[in-house]
């Protein structure tokens, strides 16, 4: 069992270096010996009559302090307080001038070429931020020897809203400018690596929940062919499927009906307040919540993620991706009803989520009591929801990026249990992050109190660091992992036993097969 392990110790904030940057100088702060750099503007303000539109560089005179977060992005998120939540939630005020990084790095201008690792944040595309306290990269980079780098970006309506050909074209990448934020960023990354030590020739976008749905999205996107050289998907239920042009039309239409405004012209002029007010009451109108997205625009995204066409752009980039074992209960616990639901109740909603007879939820959920004697109705749920929703997503495409040839694909599963809440929550989504960054101790709300969480910490930081490394996720510390393929379906089982399983839980896999997908259509199925 592993101690605590020192770079959990949070040390003292001393003043830190001021390096050069393509947009002026910085001045960062130090800590542990890790500096960092926050609130650094990568593009300017995307407010007034530059929304929707593509930012421009940052640029500025003199020494710029970046020693705090900078703003949010415009949401409608109200972050919880329970300390299962908390961790993962930031409370910082929105702006719509909110293009900025922030970067963490033991040494800047020492010519390292150390590999940099840029993390793109949850929240689907409608909500998040790069500052919340479990996502620190200090541990991270102190741990790996590498540079580490979170963003912000347009998100929901004012990332995601597709606009057409609307005053002569000039807003043609509006459907997908939130994602061609998250480009300018790699940009500024390729541009300014050397500065803080990194190399730009060995760059490593990460992510989680709609993170991982952006990273597949850069992966697909030609704008960002060059700029990512290794991905990593963690519990993605999004990324086999965008917006179609007919659906988010249809959206924009709903939108701009809500917001009471004729034309662009009139849209640029409502405060983001009430624009944030419209979206609201257009998801309540539409009757579904997934329409401020990226959008398939033969564009900035020329096809579905996972597509023939994508793959080949991103033929050269090996993939890290899995899931969580219970991810519907890190939801499902904002309402503890969901935990006490009957059998009657578990078969209604397994029918309604899984689109399937009453018949095949019948089988399905004796199918998963068989391997679990004595669990309840609720948590029997939790599995099937999130097996549907993300483990699905995660094996097809797996298959799809090892059918494809060139770079491979490594897969986990991971199942380690969080005692909180007593042990209901099973291992929700976002359990991977306090073990990615070693910052358990600050997501204890999450992950409880008990010594071993440092040794799975350790070899889940390993195996995120050697793969940012070389493209390979085999460290010391864990078994041989091979790449996976749809034969053997080789599976990392990241718990406090880890370990290698072909084909993990098979028969609940091949359950799913003849019933209807998660996504709105199975990509690259024949």
């Amino acid at each position: 069992m592993a101690s605590r392990p020192a770079i959990q110790d949070p040390g003292a904030i001393a003043p830190g270096p001021v390096v050069e940057t393509t947009g002026g100088r910085l001045r960062g702060a130090t800590r542990t010996g890790i500096h960092s750099f926050k609130g650094v503007p990568y593009g300017t303000s995307t407010a007034g009559a530059a929304r929707w539109l593509p930012a421009k560089p940052a640029a500025w005179n003199g020494v710029r302090d970046a020693l705090d977060y900078g703003p949010r992005a415009p949401q409608n998120e109200r972050p919880s307080q329970e300390p299962h939540l908390k961790w993962i939630r930031d409370t910082r005020p929105f702006s719509e001038d909110c293009l900025v990084l922030n970067v963490w790095t033991p040494g800047v201008n020492d010519h390292a070429k150390r590999p940099v690792m840029v993390y793109v944040h949850g929240g689907g595309f409608i909500a998040g931020a790069s500052s919340a306290a479990g996502i620190d990269g200090t541990n991270l980079a102190q741990r790996g020897d590498v540079v580490v780098i979170s963003l912000n970006h347009r998100l929901n309506l004012f990332g995601f809203l597709h606009l057409g050909d609307a005053e002569g074209g000039r807003y043609l990448d509006a459907g997908n400018i939130g994602m061609l934020d998250v480009v300018a960023a790699l940009r500024w990354v390729r541009d300014n690596a050397a500065v803080f030590g990194g190399d730009s020739a060995n760059v490593t976008v990460f992510g989680q929940s709609g993170g991982a749905s952006k990273v597949a999205l850069l992966a697909a996107m030609p704008e960002a062919k060059g700029l990512i050289h290794k991905g990593i998907i963690q519990s993605a239920s999004s990324m086999l499927r965008m917006g179609e042009v007919e659906a988010v039309t249809r959206n924009t239409r709903l939108f701009m009906e809500q917001a009471g405004a004729r034309d662009i012209a009139a849209l640029r002029e409502i405060p983001a307040d009430r624009l944030l007010a419209a979206m609201r009451a257009t998801i309540t109108a539409a009757g579904r919540v997934d329409e401020f997205r990226p959008v398939v625009d033969g564009r900035a995204l020329p096809t579905q993620p996972f597509h023939p066409d994508a793959l080949a752009i991103s033929a050269r980039v090996p993939l890290l991706m899995g899931n969580c074992e219970t991810e519907a209960a890190f939801a499902f616990s904002q309402e503890p009803s969901n935990f006490a639901l009957t059998a009657e109740q578990v078969q209604a909603r397994v029918k309604r989520f899984v689109n399937c007879s009453d018949s095949q939820a019948a089988d399905l959920i004796a199918l998963y009591q068989k391997s679990r004697p004595g669990m309840s109705p609720g948590q029997i749920f939790a599995r099937i929801h999130s097996d549907h929703m993300y483990r699905r997503s995660v094996t097809r495409a797996g298959e799809l990026k090892a059918a494809a040839g060139g770079a491979p694909a490594y897969v986990y599963h991971m199942t380690w249990k969080t005692p909180v809440l007593d042990g209901v929550l099973g291992t929700p989504h976002t359990m991977c992050l306090p073990f990615v960054f070693g910052n358990v101790d600050v997501a204890a709300g999450l992950t409880g109190n008990g010594p071993e969480r440092y040794a799975l910490q350790d070899r889940m930081m390993g195996a995120w660091i050697a793969f940012a490394r070389t493209g390979n996720p085999n460290h010391a510390g864990l078994p041989e992992w091979k790449p996976y393929n749809a034969a053997e379906r080789p599976t990392m089982i990241f718990d406090n036993d880890c370990r290698v399983v072909n084909d993990p839980r098979r028969e609940e896999r091949l359950a799913f097969e003849s019933l209807p997908p998660y996504v709105m259509e199975a990509i690259g199925r024949r």
